[in-house]
C-alpha cells in the first residue's frame, strides 16, 4: 500500500480538546497560581455533583496511580499484606501495591466481561489477604454487589478502580458513590482528561482529610486557604506524604471536560454500537458484551484468533489505523513473576487474543466504518 498521510491516520485514543479547554487553560494561567488552588476545589465539586456524593469525600490528585497508592495506605495496607487483584490489570495497580510494601496476589478474570472472577479470587484468599482491587474494563463493570458481599464476609477492604468507568452507572447508582474507596484516572487518553490527574472518593471526612494531607507532602496546610489560592505562613507535618496534589491548570481543563459528559457519553456509545453492528458480521471477530446502557465506554476492544492478531495489527497499521493491546498480564512482567502462584487460564487466553480499536469522543462513524471494513478485508483474505 501507499504511505498513509499522517492526517488520515486514525488514532487509537485522542483527547477531546476544543475551544473551551483552550480558554479554560488560558484563564487558569492568567490567575497566576500554578499549584493547587481554586480550580482544584471546583473540579472536586464538579466530580461530586456528577457522581452524586458529598463534595468533601472527593480528593483530586496528580494521577490515577497516586489515587491508588493513597487509597491503599488509607485502607491500612502494610508491608507483607496481600492485595488480591486480577493479573489482567494496569501496571499502576501493581506498582501501587508494591509501593505500600504489600504483596500482589493475582487472580483470573471472567471470559465475558474481562473483569475480576470473584469465585477464583475467593479461592486464592489467605489469612494475609487484606484488600481487593477490582478494576472495571472498557465499558464493562465488575459485579460490585458480589464483591461487597465477599469483602464483608472475609473482612477485606475493597478498592474500586474505576479508571475506565467515570460517568457510568451501575444498577442505577453512579460509579463512585457505592464503594468505600473509588479511584478515577484523568490521564491523556481517558474519557475525560486533565492532561494528567486522578481522584479518590473516600468513605468519610476523616479518611478524606488524611488523603488531603498525604497528597501535599503530609503538610497541615489549610485546604480552605489553598482553595483560595493562598498559603498558610506556617504548617506542621504529622504524617507521611507525597507530592500527589493536582495543579490548577489541570483542574481547569477537567472542569470543561465534565461539562461535556453528555456529548462524550453519546458519541462513545454511538461509536461502540456501530462497531458492534459492523463487526458482528465478521465471524472471526469476538465482540464484547453489548450492554452499553448508562455506560461511558473508555475503550473498544475485540478478540481475534491469537495466531492472526499480530498480522491483523500490522495490516491495520499499513492502512493508517492504530491499535493497541490492553493489557499484558501482570504475572508476565519480570518484576512480578515471583507473585505468580497458579494457572490463570482465562487471563492468558484473553491476553493473546485482545485488540483495542480506535475510540475517542466525537470519532466519526465514517472512521468506525473504515476500521471495520479493514478488519473484514483482512479476514476475507485470510
Amino acid at each position: 500500500m501507499g504511505e498513509i498521510d499522517q492526517a488520515e491516520r486514525i488514532a487509537l485514543f485522542k483527547p477531546l480538546l476544543e475551544q473551551e479547554e483552550h480558554e479554560a487553560a488560558q484563564a487558569a494561567l492568567q490567575v497566576g497560581w500554578l499549584g493547587m488552588g481554586s480550580y482544584v476545589a471546583g473540579f472536586e465539586r464538579a466530580i461530586a455533583n456528577l457522581i452524586e456524593v458529598a463534595a468533601p469525600r472527593v480528593v483530586a490528585v496528580s494521577t490515577g496511580h497516586a489515587a491508588l497508592h493513597l487509597a491503599l495506605l488509607i485502607a491500612d495496607i502494610r508491608a507483607g499484606d496481600e492485595v488480591m487483584t486480577p493479573s489482567f490489570n494496569n501496571a499502576a495497580d501493581f506498582q501501587a501495591i508494591l509501593a505500600t510494601g504489600g504483596v500482589p496476589v493475582f487472580c483470573d478474570i471472567r471470559d465475558d466481561t474481562l473483569c475480576i472472577d470473584i469465585e477464583d479470587a475467593e479461592r486464592r484468599l489467605t489469612s494475609r489477604t487484606k484488600a481487593i482491587i477490582a478494576t472495571d474494563y472498557g465499558h464493562q463493570i465488575c459485579d460490585h454487589e458480589a464483591l461487597r458481599q465477599m469483602a464483608k464476609r472475609r473482612n477485606l477492604r475493597l478498592i474500586h478502580d474505576a479508571a475506565h468507568s467515570f460517568g457510568s452507572r451501575y444498577k442505577g447508582q453512579m460509579v463512585g458513590n457505592f464503594s468505600d474507596f473509588t479511584i478515577f484516572s484523568f490521564d491523556p487518553i481517558k474519557n475525560i482528561t486533565c492532561i494528567d490527574g486522578g481522584a479518590i472518593v473516600l468513605p468519610d471526612a476523616e479518611s478524606a482529610n488524611s488523603a488531603r494531607s498525604m497528597r501535599f507532602l503530609g503538610m497541615t496546610q489549610s485546604t480552605d486557604l489553598l482553595y483560595q489560592n493562598k498559603r498558610a505562613g506556617t504548617y506542621d507535618i504529622e504524617t507521611i506524604g507525597f507530592r500527589y496534589h493536582m495543579a490548577n491548570l489541570h483542574a481547569a481543563i477537567g472542569m470543561t471536560q465534565i461539562a461535556k459528559m453528555k456529548v462524550i457519553l453519546e458519541s462513545r456509545q454511538n461509536a461502540c454500537h456501530h462497531y458492534n453492528k459492523r463487526l458482528s458480521r465478521v465471524a472471526a471477530v469476538n465482540i464484547p458484551a453489548q450492554d452499553l446502557e448508562h455506560r461511558v465506554p473508555f475503550m473498544y476492544y475485540v478478540r481475534v484468533p491469537a495466531d492472526q492478531r499480530d498480522n491483523l495489527r500490522a495490516f491495520l497499521d499499513d492502512r493508517g489505523i492504530e491499535t493497541g493491546i490492553h493489557w499484558k498480564p501482570g504475572h508476565q512482567f519480570t518484576l512480578l513473576r515471583q507473585f505468580h502462584r497458579s494457572d490463570l487460564k482465562t487471563t492468558e487466553r484473553v491476553a493473546n487474543e485482545i485488540v483495542s480499536l480506535p475510540l475517542h469522543s466525537k470519532i466519526s462513524l465514517n472512521q468506525v466504518d473504515r476500521v471495520s471494513d479493514a478488519i473484514a478485508a483482512f479476514f476475507d483474505a485470510s
